[in-house]
């Protein structure tokens, strides 16, 4: 996204412009190489979503970049936030959150097939399958009321209401914020439900204070019985596809939407070792195959796990601390909000993430995306393996059907690439070959040097 789009009002809030109105496993036994996270993509928002009943933490990223002074956020909210309700946070945390439910690269290396010839069919097992209120102001002659004002960590936060659309926009443009073409008809259809409206600007005497270069996350509480995530606040100005990040903590289960397709992406294939060089490039290029497949309308699943382990783990699991940061507020046995459990426990328990990704704009997601927490625990990890043929000198009669087979092996590995990633398949065998997976089947001893061979002689 360009500079000037950049300094818009809804850009910087992007995907998060818009939060809410409303089993067991088979252990891995190879090798965690690289994961794909967040930052192989451009104009990527993350938002962490804790959710058990009616409560939710909302946790969100900026990625604004530009003066601070031309930062501002709104997002739409389902009551009056008090000051307890709005918090900031540390980026860590959701980087570690991103790290730990990345999809992630994985390599095996081939044994001896005269001792565990047998082993590799084991190795292509399926992959295992988030003040008090202050008095109304005066409304003016918009329709706009001031709700309530805070400043939180570096931001200065008022809380809207509206009557009617052009009278917030307007209110908006006069308070030195700068609205895209069509956001009277998106706001109109927030106003209409009665949503309030959480506005953003950097403080920069409290911004100066913390020292830092950036915008820390910003985390908002409270209830509603609407699970949801507006997302069209952020189509409004956007320069092509947004790509969203949603990372949902639950106690019981997978996180899917109910208005679009939740599809599993593509897991568990044996692709070209080559790939090592470059995981990024083969997965945006494999997501955008099967973003394409779906006709650019599905909310993709990425990772789903009990939060108590990971296999492999392409990062820690969040400490109980960071959960808690996150809304987390039962861990440790306590199921009061705000009250720390006595004594720490070393994993957490009854904490399911769910991680969604969404590249969407206005004419594929003209809705904004509803959620349901169901009861599946079963894991799910975006998981692509790579597979090291034995480089030894076994002889042995598996040694050599190995290798015979090795040609057929590496054709289906390209024809795997290709298909998840509509590279060219001429290309790849190329590359395979460069990284010393040939094509060419390995030529045979005649069977009559076998029979009069040197051991022969000798004999």
């Amino acid at each position: 996204m360009n500079r000037s789009l950049k300094k818009s009002l809804f850009a910087a809030a992007s995907a998060i412009a818009a939060i809410t109105v409303t089993g067991g496993a088979v252990a891995f036994c190879g090798f965690y190489v690289g994961k794909a996270d967040t930052k192989l993509f451009n104009k990527a928002s993350k938002v962490a979503i804790m959710r058990d009943g009616k409560r939710t933490v909302i946790t969100m990223a900026n990625d604004f970049q530009g003066e601070l002074t031309e930062f501002a956020t709104v997002i739409p909210v389902p009551v009056v936030l008090e000051e307890e309700q709005i918090h900031v946070t540390e980026n860590a945390i959701l980087d570690h959150l991103d790290a730990y439910t990345a999809p992630r690269l994985v390599e095996y290396f081939d044994e001896d097939p005269c001792v565990m010839y047998d082993r590799m069919e084991m190795m292509a097992a399926p992959a295992m399958s988030v003040g008090a209120v202050d008095k109304l102001r005066k409304k003016d002659s918009l329709g706009v009321t001031v709700e309530a004002e805070y400043t939180v960590g570096e931001y200065d936060i008022q809380i809207l209401s509206a009557d009617q659309s052009d009278g917030l926009a307007a209110w908006l443009k006069e308070n030195g914020y700068k609205l895209p073409d069509g956001a009277e008809k998106t706001l109109e259809s927030y106003i209409k439900q009665g949503t309030k409206f959480f506005v953003a600007k950097v403080n920069l005497a409290e911004q100066a204070a913390t020292g830092l270069k950036y915008l820390r996350p910003l985390q908002i509480a409270f209830e509603s019985p609407k699970f949801m995530l507006p997302i069209r606040l952020g189509t409004l100005n956007a320069d092509g596809k947004q790509q969203l990040f949603a990372f949902m903590l639950t106690r019981s289960g997978r996180v899917e939407t109910t208005n679009y397709r939740t599809v599993k992406l593509p897991t568990g294939m044996d692709i070209p070792v080559y790939v090592k060089n470059d995981f990024g490039a083969f997965y945006k290029s494999m997501f955008e195959q099967q973003v394409e497949k779906e006709n650019e309308r599905a909310v993709f699943l990425e990772y789903a796990w009990d939060m108590n382990w990971c296999d492999p783990c392409a990062a820690d699991p969040l400490s109980q601390d960071e959960l808690r940061e996150l809304g987390v507020y039962w861990v440790g046995g306590d199921d009061k909000p705000g009250i720390m459990p006595r004594r720490p426990m070393p994993q957490a328990r009854d904490v399911f993430v769910t991680r969604l990704h969404i590249s969407y704009d206005a004419e594929h997601f003209p809705e904004d995306l509803m959620f349901k927490e169901t009861n599946d625990r079963s894991n799910y990890q975006g998981r692509y393996v790579l597979r090291h043929a034995y480089k030894g000198d076994a002889q042995c009669e598996a040694a050599e059907q190995y290798r015979a087979n090795l040609p057929k092996r590496y054709e289906s590995e390209a024809q795997t690439l290709a298909n998840l990633t509509g590279w060219d398949i001429d290309a790849i065998r190329e590359d395979m070959n460069e990284a010393g997976q040939s094509f060419e089947e390995p030529k045979k001893d005649s069977w009559w040097k076998r029979l009069w061979g040197n051991d022969a002689k000798e004999g």
